[in-house]
């Protein structure tokens, strides 16, 4: 009895196990099969992972990769980030002007497993505007930390040029799966509609303005300036963490006062003391605009958007561009 007893427990086991092994082999195959259902894009920064969502729509998962609140401009990712990359379907980011440490990322992404897009790629870059600024400390970490760009990378906050970043995304994500090409040319299309709404917003409120020239606390807004025929001064240059120098705020101080600039405009993301200096010793007001570098989750929960923060920065500008 004691020796079928033994046996019978044995066949238990043996089919507890086979059972447990069948089980997770399904479970294995459901995950590979998720994983080639859902597209997983990866995008740095906030303006490619808005881009990026609007185009992919219900057809993937898109990760933002610089946590929010952060400043791209310094941002090195980590061997954690460097693992996202590798392991997603595609990987958008804005330009190696902005992202310098994409290239050498790069260097290890097998793409042609991951599609590789940057999103400004089609787009001729300007030059970055050259301020005379500090260089004490600047010297000494310059190979650690070089923040001196030869061109702009802002191209995002044009509303024009936000189109071809989209429509780069959308071409990249068609390539890769032809099979939904349907699904993004229309959610690009839609998306691409409300930036053009945004655009004419934009020349409307800037066709018939006398004053067009207004100074900002970093040079991001070159582009936009640009296309609405705009004049940008900044108190630093490409990079917002360059402190101005003394021979540089005494020529602000001279632009302000000949050009009749009534608003300086600085952002939540950065040291603002600059700014706030300038303006109180100019007496001009101060008001906020939004280089979208770094939008805050709570920004995100509140319902916060590129075309909802570009609408404030027009609103923004209306201020001194009269």
């Amino acid at each position: 009895m004691r020796k079928n007893s033994w046996k019978y427990l044995v066949g238990l086991l043996l089919m507890a196990v086979i059972f447990t092994l069948t089980a997770c082999g399904q479970t294995n195959k459901q995950e590979e099969s998720g994983k080639s259902d859902t597209i997983r894009v990866v995008t740095t920064f906030y303006p490619m992972y808005d881009f990026a969502k609007n185009v992919v729509g219900d057809a993937g998962d898109v990760q933002l990769l610089i946590p929010a609140g952060t400043e791209p401009h310094d941002y090195e990712p980590s061997a954690k980030d460097i693992a996202k990359i590798t392991d997603a379907d595609v990987f958008v980011y804005n330009s190696h002007e902005l992202e310098t440490w994409v290239k050498d990322v790069l260097e290890n992404v097998d793409e042609k497993k991951v599609g590789v897009v940057e999103a400004a790629g089609s787009i001729d870059l300007m030059a970055g505007a050259a301020h005379d600024h500090d260089h004490d400390e600047e010297e000494a970490d310059h190979e650690e930390h070089d923040h001196d760009h030869e061109l702009d990378p802002h191209v995002w906050l044009d509303p024009v040029l936000a189109q071809k970043e989209v429509e780069a995304i959308r071409d990249a994500l068609v390539k890769k799966y032809p099979e939904q090409k349907a699904i993004f040319e229309k959610n690009a299309a839609a998306y691409i509609e409300k930036l053009k709404a945004l655009d004419t917003e934009y020349q409307e409120a800037f066709k018939d303005a006398k004053n067009k020239t207004f100074v900002t606390q970093h040079a991001a807004f070159g582009y936009l300036a640009k296309q609405y025929g705009l004049t940008q001064e900044s108190i630093a240059g490409i990079s917002p963490d360059q402190e101005p120098s003394p021979s540089r705020l005494a020529e602000l101080k001279k632009y302000i006062k000949e050009h009749n600039v009534s608003v300086i405009y600085f952002e939540t993301s950065a040291s603002s003391k600059v700014a706030e200096t300038l303006a109180r010793e100019t007496d001009v007001e101060l008001a906020v605009l939004n280089p979208l570098e770094s939008i805050t989750q709570k920004e995100q929960d509140k319902g916060e958007d590129y075309i909802s923060v570009m609408k404030a920065n027009l609103e923004a500008l209306k201020k001194s561009i009269k």
